[in-house]
């Protein structure tokens, strides 16, 4: 005797109802951003314990399933592509940085999906996709809010410096951060003199550094990876090239090995983050994430501190729960009406979408690495090792100008 045909039709509802909800998404778990990638996987798997051990969402357990696309374009797309295709996934995420967010974009809007990207500087700016939303707290100009307050700061110092040379990687990554520079010097009266781009197979800085030092620009704007980072600081520090100001839209001194790795080298300089260990920055439920992280940070040989990548990868989760949760739904566009109009309560603070999926209130702070005497980890979870000198609304210490490496 066959099971009658609305008992198959309930079976199959009852499955759908309590099979696991996928998210699937790629990160580049090897390449030249690896290291931040790494740190971003460890806090969605962190997130994943919590959300199933509190029942999951929408009474299904959640499972994440995340590809290493290397740091390719091309194989970011083809892995959303397969993503959708094939493995079916309820939901997609956003990976991590401008380079395989913006490949992955025209498939995620092809099937007009719900995307939430991890710090990925104004991917959507020409698109205009509107279910698209970044986690990178860059505002509704992320070009320029970037590195805004480097150059606000330059330009209140007395005498007022007055050429500026910007220096940057050859890489997808680095467009929009010059395009940023270029504005924002024009907008505080500093007059772009040099504007050089290096391979990133670039192994020895010297040269790059020397032709630099020939036209001597007060200001030298940096937009780097991680271990170009390293080179050019060091490349710096052995030359004779002294600009009176340095640093901005570096990938690289956020990160713990680059820290351990240069140490008291980094005294001067001065670049963006997002997130720092300082009272202002407190939100609820931050500390205790970045406690668990690094608790297991040193397991996974992940970044030891995730100061970084960590705050804004949890809270680009947190988003997506909310708005499942506040829903009820798993639609692509009923999610994405929900972030439209909501605010969100994360470990970044509160988050307000505006236009284009960006954040309504930028919140782009500029540090510079002061007292740093060793290379110890412990030593940059001291705030006096890294003061937020622009804007002045989060202001923890003192900026000291000229750059002098005895800083």
């Amino acid at each position: 005797m066959g099971i009658p045909t609305g008992s198959i039709r309930k079976l199959k509802n009852s499955a759908m109802k309590t099979s696991p909800i996928r998210i699937g998404y790629s990160l580049s778990l090897t390449g030249p951003v690896s290291e931040n990638a790494k740190a971003a996987r460890l806090t969605h798997q962190i997130w994943e314990r919590d959300i199933n051990s509190r029942g999951g969402l929408l009474g299904r357990s959640v499972i994440l399933t995340c590809i290493d696309d290397r740091g390719d374009a091309a194989r970011a797309a083809a892995i959303y592509r397969d993503l959708l295709d094939n493995d079916r996934v309820d939901l997609v995420l956003g990976g991590y940085g401008t380079n395989t967010l913006a490949a992955s974009m025209p498939v995620v809007m092809e099937y007009k999906k719900f995307l939430i990207g991890l710090m990925g500087l104004g991917v959507n700016s020409a698109l205009g996709y509107p279910n698209y939303f970044a986690m990178i707290p860059t505002g509704m100009r992320p070009n320029t809010a970037l590195t805004e307050g480097f150059f606000e700061l330059a330009a209140s110092q007395s005498p007022t410096p007055k050429t500026v040379a910007l220096l940057s990687a050859e890489a997808e990554f680095s467009i929009n951060p010059v395009v940023g520079a270029r504005a924002n010097a024009a907008n505080y009266g500093l007059e772009v003199i040099k504007e050089l781009r290096y391979p990133l197979s670039t192994v020895d800085f010297t040269p790059v550094i020397e032709e630099l030092g020939r036209v001597n620009a007060d200001i030298l704007f940096i937009c780097s990876y991680l271990s170009d980072s390293v080179g050019l600081i060091k490349a710096i520090r052995s030359g004779s090239y002294r600009p009176k100001m340095l640093g901005g839209a570096m990938i690289g001194p956020q990160s713990a090995s680059v820290k351990t790795d240069l140490g008291p080298l980094l005294n001067g300089i001065v670049n963006y983050e997002y997130w720092v260990p300082v009272p202002k920055m407190e939100f609820t439920g931050v500390r205790e994430l970045l406690a668990e992280y690094q608790r297991q940070a040193i397991k996974e040989k992940t970044d030891l501190l995730g100061y970084y990548v960590v705050p804004l990868a949890y809270a680009q989760l947190q988003v997506l729960e909310q708005a499942v949760r506040n829903t009820g739904s798993l639609e692509d566009e009923k999610l994405s009406e929900y972030c439209r109009g909501n605010a969100f309560e994360t470990v970044m603070g509160t988050i307000r979408f505006a236009k284009g999926g960006e954040w309504e209130q930028a919140r782009v702070v500029q540090v510079q690495f002061q007292n740093i005497t060793n290379k110890s980890i412990e030593t940059f979870k001291d705030d006096a090792t890294q003061v937020i000198v622009a804007p002045r609304s989060y202001a923890s210490g003192s900026f000291i100008y000229p750059y002098s490496p005895d800083n």
